[in-house]
């Protein structure tokens, strides 16, 4: 009986911890955060542009935290905007909740947006598809066109490395 009460109350912990770490993920509208991501002067900004419904943007996430890690301690900045709608009659909505268990489920640390139904990525960024990496430069412009697209057989982060390594 002793080790049944211990199994349900480490059970117990992991689950509060796992409530609490997932509650306290911030998640910013793109729309008030826009400024701020152009006003980065002298640092490249990369934003990670999915959806969390979107299987292919599991991958995105390991690609996006792949190049945080590579660019850590230089001046490059990574957002993940996520474009699920707030409409919980669309489908293709998704709760503040649900964007939390994602961002948990991936391991995202970089600062989360919320961009519903990808409306301001489409109007500023000229992002036509998810998920997507749209690269800022220093100046605060879009440095060319959106690397669109997840191939699974194709390692995105290498021109996007190469972006990256040309505006540094």
């Amino acid at each position: 009986m002793r080790t049944f009460k211990s199994i349900v109350l480490v059970f117990a912990f992991i689950a509060a911890f796992v409530f609490t770490a997932s509650a306290q993920v911030p998640i910013a509208l793109l729309d008030d955060a826009m400024a701020a991501v152009k006003a980065q002067k002298g640092k490249v900004v990369v934003l990670a542009v999915g959806a969390s419904w979107l299987p292919l943007s599991d991958r995105q996430a390991e690609y996006a935290i792949a190049l945080a890690k590579k660019y850590a301690g230089k001046n490059v900045v990574f957002s993940f905007v996520v474009t699920d709608s707030t409409d919980a009659k669309s489908k293709n909505f998704a709760s503040d909740d649900a964007v939390r268990k994602f961002v948990t489920a991936n391991k995202l640390t970089m600062p989360i947006l919320r961009d519903s139904n990808g409306v301001v990525v489409r109007k500023n960024l000229k992002v036509d598809q998810v998920p997507t990496f749209v690269i800022i430069d220093k100046d605060g412009n879009q440095s060319g066109e959106a690397f669109g697209g997840i191939d699974p057989k194709f390692d995105i982060t290498v021109p996007i490395s190469k972006k990256i390594d040309s505006l540094l």
